[in-house]
């Protein structure tokens, strides 16, 4: 029977077939879509290298070496033989991760840096292979030692953070960079490499490898990570070009990828797995379904009521990877699956499930319906900006963490415990011990009279007051510590801010330590700043105690010294005026009476090892330096306050503290404060040994110890340190300390001496000690290393401990060097001496050798560097006189615990892995686990979907390898959103080339009242990359639209990621208005990457306000002015266009370098304080810099935008203003101005700056005739402006043939949406925003107006007139509506409701036409309002309906119009026909009473808009002739010459 079924089916597919092949020649016309890089494509074995760079150093040099097996193959063979060769240093999860970058080429950027770098030397010729040693180079590897020789005074080459060094060269001065391409056998590199890796095996060199590419690839780089969408255009007005589009020869077809699996019910991938041999005939029958779906069926509204469950439903009724095909092609084939989903019953369980779980979803996490979520192993995901490249890093993360676990022997359940350890900061938890004898207290909150009329219970902490204020109350909870030299000049502004909070009477109890001359007997006549504390105390103590006015002497005294060194004349003149008749002599003298805490204050401050001075500290947390800043400072105060407020309100509900309580003593008495607060502990900026690797050599001293990589060395570490502990007996201690020193020298002695030291007041800390001897390591030298070594492994550890702290003890030391005593005569009672003589006496050293070359290799230590490795966090090296003492490593041992040690220790004890009964074994585990979470730090908690049903509306798909590692994906997604468009398919893609176990909850929104999604898209992301069948790489991948709807109209957007800059570069069809039954191929568009975008926020000091108008520039060390950009007052925000490369950031020549110093700067590759701002470039991801600049002396009261005439070098190097003007053509004679150029006249005439916008064919159409229109009636010179972003290839192609024709300037500007402006997601919103929110960056500062004018107007006048037009102090003119066309009444919006109200009236202004002051608008800062006033109303999808006119009139109070008279803009729609003879400009606006098609409307309206089209027309016609004709010569000159022989065929 079943044979009978079976055979029935296939005579009823074979029918089915038979009428699908007279279907088959209509089929699909293909959409297909590309993105490449403007560089070339590098070798795999590159991009690998670079993967493994970011995961080990070792790795990277271990695989370069092998690289030199290498040979050429074809691009597979290469592929799966650089794949092969990186296995061995890669778990299973990295390599998954390894294949997904490579098919995202993300490593491809930083091997370009380092090419640029190459190139900006520049690379001798003909050279694949070079080396640079202090400035001189070489391309012959025997010449290497030679130049190094020769280095003597030549300095050395600049160096980055991502420079590959070779391990254990990094410390040594003389630098030798090898540039080349280790992927490839036949260069040079590889000789270089092996004379250089020598050499830095010897000590004699520190060995750099850069990437250097001689012959680059003409390929491009094909990109992945972006979205497409093909939005549906509305058609209310016609708006497509009717010109003939002439196909090129180069329009492929492309083969049929991607498709929608399931059409009308039948699952093709099924069909083709159960009927392999038919395949061919199923994709014909599914052409037939298709073209019987293509056509876009319009829904009532009561059928969308429920389509968003109804697609819900549609998902969950597949199983696995279906489901997820099923959700990506339903969210992104939307209007054409939309039909047939609302034929889709809703199950009631589902229905109810969700529902249930919406109800949580809301309560945990303020979810709603149709929100979107996306977790990570439980850390949270911005679905809007998060793209492929971000998630790869996180990947890579939580990879190596899952991976490490793993090894440890961390599974299952115990997994997911230990991977929500939370690593605490180290900042702002630990505190000074205040209590010292050396602080002065000005005021007490509970004995001075001045507070009290305050309320005296501390029960007032627990009264609600409004969010934000502080509490009053007589009660000293709050102590604010200033700890300052009082000479210098950043104490005066630490004495304002103090006296400010006295004056206030703010809630704080202030206090003062003075850092000045400490002895007893100093005279304050010769020491200014002992006369000064004297002084202070006199009126502190003397004067009424008047704490104010002690304050205000210190104050004037600056005030008199007016920023030079004070003198002791400065502070007795400052208190003879304030305290006549006193006598200064006795005050501040020998013997004086006023010396109270004086004495104490210097030896305070070095106590608390806090570093520079000044410091201020509340309740006894320090401040940052930037918190001290006069800005930020009162708000620092309060939010502290305000952070402490609920800890002491926990304690006074408590009972903890009630009226009798001292809070001082309390406060310091809580386990975080300490007498000491050493920066070194606390910087937080500690590199971390990584403990998971594999034992290769169980013993130290094995000979293979030196071939280890860093992690082998690492284990065999491990596994053979011995530890002194408080204790004898073996018990869990979950802090390890590594001490790294040379006992032959004093200070490596007090350091283990310390360590030691401390144990003896903590059981939770073992020590081991690792020996870096400064000197090669010898018997005699380094006795005590060995002496300590041989002990600690044939004795127990109370012996060794004890043994060890006799022989440091630095008299037993000496008497041991001088020969007085031996070893032996310090044995502890009970020792086995027998033993220790035994292996004391050998001749073997290799133990301190070992040490030695762990110490550099791995921790990176020069020889007799000290350090202190606990739990893996290396805190070091220590310089030569630093001091780290017992406090210090208690200060230590309380970070390790606080941080994450305590709750690795408690949470191992609930797991499997800690039933260890060793319980060394287990501390290794502890030190290991520790190690491995800290390494890998959240700012946020991993987070957890609890109390939600998982039945029937969840997909879950399990990992496809269960026993391995697998990374937990949880997303909560509407399938009808965009979010869910993009995401459907990078979850796919994650599920397909990860292990990933995925759980998608179903969020429907429910009853939409109109089409919830009214695009088609393509997420362009693959899992891995493909070959051809000769085993050459694909083009690689694009996005591909099939079977779409041919009489839909259709605008083409890419959605790429936030630092992107793109443009299209090649496609002869109108992107923005795509019709596929006016197309026969169908369409190919490629887009280009042309720049990455660097972010940067800049802040003037001490202000903290941003800088308007101040210029940045970019660009490389031969060529410094690449690019240049201006600085928003909004967030002080810029932006500039980068490169893969070393960039040069600096202030630009003119006002902004004349007035401005950069004061420091963050997120840079250069140290804080340089002036010259390295930025590296070597990612796709986005780049962020903070700049903070101060003015000159001399300069505070001059403004950038001040002086009207600064002289602003021209455009034309590049920036914003994108210099592809006629200068990019060699039609266009080279400066920037073409051959037929006007000139300006003898009287000095300026340039007319002209603005526009265009997208597609035929508003660009419009476009060349409005410039037509304006050349032909306009005297001056004229430069016109388009925003670069929307133009269209042909265009782009065109332009400089037109200015050479017609004498005119252009230039294409191009400026990104900042992120952190509301962003619009149709495109036609997009252009709006580009007209009127970014004018005062667009534009240099030497364009000091500009005439914005509509692509589809017609102009009739000398715009001159409008430029020399008087605004009247307004920084822009717009021309009014026209209101003399009476039958449009019921159109005119403005004048009743909000509008009529809003503009009191004022007129209601159009925005096709309009004049800009830019030195006004910019002076009065109009972008930034116009910007703030944008972002706060395009929060409500209701405002700004047309944003480029609503949002200046909505502004008209704050930023005003001049209103321009009527005849500038006439449109026949608002203006009657009267009019029209006295037009100066003619607009084509649409007319929402007849709807006419906008080119009927133009050749009707405008009389002369059909010549000026057909001239226009004439030089495209002649342009096409010369090109057509210029290629045929190339043909007819290749035919002609010699062929040359291939050795392969192209397949």
């Amino acid at each position: 029977m079943a044979t009978s079924m079976k055979s029935m089916m296939l005579h009823y597919l074979y029918l089915l077939f038979m009428l699908v092949q007279c279907h088959a020649a209509g089929r699909s016309k293909p959409i297909t879509t590309s993105l490449d890089a403007k560089w070339g494509t590098h070798s795999v074995a590159l991009e690998i290298a670079e993967f493994l760079a970011e995961k080990n150093n070792d790795d990277f040099w271990g695989y370069v070496f092998t690289l030199r097996h290498l040979t050429d193959m074809s691009d597979q063979a290469i592929y799966n033989q650089s794949l092969q060769f990186a296995s061995k240093y890669l778990s299973p999860t990295e390599q998954n991760l390894l294949i997904l970058s490579l098919a995202m080429h993300s490593y491809s950027p930083k091997i370009e840096m380092y090419n640029q770098i190459a190139l900006d030397l520049p690379p001798p010729a003909d050279c694949d292979s070079f080396v640079d040693i202090h400035g001189e180079i070489t391309c012959n590897p025997d010449e290497v030692p030679k130049l190094i020789k020769s280095v003597s005074d030549r300095p050395p080459p600049s160096m980055y953070k991502v420079d590959h060094h070779y391990p254990g060269s990094n410390n040594n001065p003389i630098v030798a960079i090898l540039y080349g391409d280790v992927s490839k056998w036949k260069t040079d590199s590889h000789s270089f490499h092996k004379v250089l890796m020598h050499l830095a095996r010897d000590g004699k060199i520190n060995y750099v490898l850069r990437h250097y590419i001689m012959d680059p690839n003409p390929k491009k780089v094909r990109l992945s990570g972006y979205g497409v969408e093909l939005a549906i255009k509305s058609t209310e007005y016609k708006a497509v070009d009717d010109t003939d589009v002439k196909e090129g020869s180069n329009q492929e077809q492309q083969q049929e990828e991607d498709l929608a699996d399931e059409v009308q019910g039948f699952v093709f991938s099924k069909l083709k797995q159960q009927h392999p041999d038919l395949a061919e005939n199923l994709n014909e029958w599914r052409n037939f379904l298709l073209e019987s779906t293509t056509k876009i069926t319009p829904l009532k509204v009561w059928q969308l009521q429920n389509i968003a469950f109804q697609s819900a439903q549609r998902i969950l009724s597949s199983s696995g990877h279906d489901a997820l095909r099923m959700m990506r092609d339903i969210s992104q084939n939307f209007p054409l699956m939309a039909r047939t989903v609302v034929k889709t019953q809703v199950d009631d369980k589902v229905r109810r499930e969700i529902r249930s779980n919406q109800k949580t979803l809301q309560m945990q996490y303020g979810i709603g319906p149709g929100d979107s979520l996306i977790m990570i192993d439980g850390l949270m995901i911005d679905t809007d900006v998060a793209d492929p490249y971000m998630m790869l890093d996180l990947l890579r993360s939580e990879g190596k963490l899952l991976q490490g676990l793993y090894q440890l022997g961390v599974k299952g359940e115990d997994l997911n415990k230990l991977l929500r350890i939370q690593v605490e900061s180290n900042e702002g938890d630990f505190a000074v011990d205040v209590r010292d004898q050396s602080v002065m207290f000005i005021n007490d909150l509970e004995m001075d009279s001045r507070y009290q009329h305050w309320p005296s219970s501390i029960q007032e902490m627990l009264r609600p007051v409004f969010p934000g204020m502080m509490r009053y109350m007589r009660k000293n909870i709050f102590h604010l510590v200033f700890m300052l030299d009082p000479t210098t000049p950043d104490s005066d502004m630490m004495f304002q801010l103090a006296e400010m909070f006295y004056t206030n009477e703010a809630p704080v109890r202030i206090g003062i330590v003075f850092v000045v001359n400490e002895e007893a007997d100093v005279d304050g006549h010769e020491d200014a700043g002992v006369a000064m504390v004297r002084a202070f105390n006199f009126a502190l103590q003397d004067d009424g105690g008047d704490a104010a006015k002690a304050l205000d002497l210190l104050i004037k005294i600056h005030n008199i010294a007016d920023g030079n060194p004070i003198t002791v004349d400065n502070v007795i003149d400052t208190f003879e005026k304030m305290f006549k008749g006193e006598d200064i002599q006795d005050i501040i003298g020998l013997g004086s009476d006023y010396d109270e805490k004086r004495p104490h204050g210097a030896a305070f401050f070095e106590k608390t090892a806090l570093g520079s001075l000044p410091q201020v500290m509340l309740n006894g947390v320090p401040f940052t330096k930037q918190e001290l800043e006069p800005d930020n400072f009162e708000e620092t105060v309060v939010s502290s306050i305000m952070q402490n407020t609920p800890e002491i309100q926990r304690a006074v509900y408590q009972g903890k503290i009630n009226d009798r309580t001292d809070i001082l003593e309390w406060l310091m008495d809580k386990p975080r404060v300490m007498p000491r607060l050493n920066p070194r502990v606390l910087s937080g900026d500690n590199q971390i040994v990584e403990f998971a690797g594999q034992l290769d050599a169980k013993e130290l001293n094995s000979t293979d110890f030196s071939t280890l990589s860093s992690t082998g060395m690492t284990a065999s570490m491990i596994e053979n340190i011995k530890y002194l502990t408080k204790r004898e007996e073996s018990t869990l201690r979950p802090v390890t300390e590594w001490i790294v020193c040379d006992l032959a020298t004093k200070p490596g002695r007090q350091l283990l001496h310390e360590a030691v030291k401390n144990l003896k007041s903590s059981n939770d800390v073992r020590v081991g000690v690792i020996h870096n001897p400064s000197s090669a390591p010898n018997k005699e030298a380094h006795w005590l290393a060995r002496a300590a070594y041989t002990v600690q492994v044939t004795q127990t550890r109370n012996f060794a401990k004890n043994f060890i702290s006799k022989l440091l003890k630095e008299s037993n030391y000496q008497s041991i060097v001088s020969g007085k005593s031996k070893v032996q005569d310090y044995e502890v009672n009970g020792m086995n001496m027998g033993k220790f003589n035994k292996l004391f006496k050998s001749d073997d050293i290799s133990i301190v050798e070992s040490h030695q070359l762990f110490s550099g290799r791995v921790l990176g230590l020069s020889p007799g560097q000290r350090a202190i490795v606990a739990n893996g966090r290396i805190f070091g090296p220590l310089g030569d006189e630093e001091k780290f003492i017992g406090q210090d490593f208690t200060l230590v041992e309380k970070l390790i615990l606080a941080t994450s040690a305590g709750d690795v220790t408690e949470r191992v004890k609930t797991t499997k892995v800690g039933k260890i009964g060793d319980k060394d074994e287990l501390t290794n585990l502890v030190m290991k686990l520790d190690a491995l979470v800290a390494a890998s730090p959240r700012s946020e908690n991993r987070r957890e979907l609890n109390h939600v049903e998982e039945k029937h509306s969840v997909l879950i798909l399990e990992p496809r390898s269960p026993e391995e590692p697998s990374f937990e994906i949880v997303a909560v997604l509407d399938p009808l959103t965009r979010d869910c468009q993009k995401w459907s398919h990078i979850l796919l893609v994650l599920s397909q080339s990860l292990n990933v176990k995925l759980k998608v909850f179903m969020n429907p929104k429910d009853k939409a009242s109109e089409m919830p999604l009214k695009s088609f898209y393509r997420y362009v992301f693959e899992p891995e990359m493909t070959f051809r069948v000769d085993s050459s790489s694909t083009a690689g991948p694009s996005a591909k639209f099939y079977d779409m709807p041919p009489d839909t109209l259709l605008t083409m957007n890419l959605l790429t990621p936030e630092s992107w800059l793109v443009e299209a570069v090649r496609s002869i069809y109108d992107l923005d208005n795509i019709k596929l039954v006016d197309v026969e191929t169908g369409i190919q568009a490629e887009y280009e990457l042309e720049n990455l975008l660097l972010e940067g926020h800049c802040f003037e000091l001490p202000s903290g306000s941003p800088p308007r108008g101040l210029q940045f520039t970019l660009g490389t060390q031969n060529q410094p002015v690449m690019v240049d950009t201006i600085v928003m007052a909004n967030l002080g925000y810029f932006q500039l266009k980068a490169t893969p490369g070393a960039m040069l950031l600096r202030l630009r020549q003119g006002r902004s370098a004349d007035i401005y110093d950069i004061s420091s700067h963050d997120g840079t590759d250069s140290s804080a304080n340089s002036e010259d701002i390295i930025v590296i470039m070597d990612s796709f991801k986005a780049k962020i810099v903070k700049v903070k600049v101060n003015k000159k002396p001399g300069k505070e009261e001059e403004g950038l935008l001040s002086e009207p005439d600064e002289a602003v070098p021209k455009a034309g190097g590049g920036g914003i203003w994108d210099s592809i003007s006629s200068s990019i053509s060699s039609l266009t004679g080279g400066s920037g101005a073409s051959k037929k150029q006007k000139e300006p006249s003898s009287e000095g005439e300026e340039t007319l700056n002209i603005f526009s916008i265009a997208s597609g064919h035929l508003y660009e159409r419009f476009l060349r005739i409005m410039m037509l229109s304006v050349l032909k009636n306009t005297k001056s010179p004229v430069k016109f402006w388009f925003v670069k972003n929307f133009l269209s290839p042909t265009f782009k192609d065109f332009i400089p043939h037109m200015a050479e024709e017609y004498g005119f300037e252009y230039e294409l500007v191009q400026y990104k949406w900042p992120r952190w402006l509301h962003q619009q997601t149709e495109k036609q919103r997009m252009i709006w925003g580009y007209k009127i929110l970014f004018l005062d960056v667009l534009f240099p500062l030497d364009v000091k107006k500009i005439i914005f004018v509509d692509a589809d107007q017609i102009v009739r006048a000398d715009l001159q007139e409008l430029a020399d037009l008087d605004l009247n102090g307004a920084p822009y003119g717009y021309t009014p509506f026209c209101e003399s066309r009476r039958e449009m009444d019921g159109f005119r919006f403005w004048k009743s409701g909000y509008w009529a109200s809003h503009l009191a009236g004022r007129k209601y202004h159009i925005s096709a036409l309009y004049v800009v002051d830019l030195l006004k608008f910019r002076k009065i800062a109009a972008g930034d309002r116009l910007r703030g006033q944008y972002q706060a109303l395009s929060q409500d999808p209701n405002s700004l309906a047309n944003l480029d006119q609503d949002l200046p009139n909505n502004m008209i109070h704050q930023v005003s119009i001049k209103s321009l008279p009527q005849e500038w803009l006439w449109c026949e729609t608002w203006c009657s026909d009267g009019e029209k003879r006295s037009a100066k400009t003619i607009d084509l606006c649409n007319n929402p009473l007849t709807k006419e098609p906008k080119l009927t409307a133009a050749v009707r309206i405008v009389s002369e808009w059909g010549d000026y089209d057909n001239e226009v027309k004439r030089l495209q016609e002649k342009l096409y002739k010369e090109r057509n004709q210029g290629e045929e010569e190339e043909v007819q000159e290749e035919e002609a010459s010699p062929k040359k022989d291939d050795d392969h065929t192209e397949l």
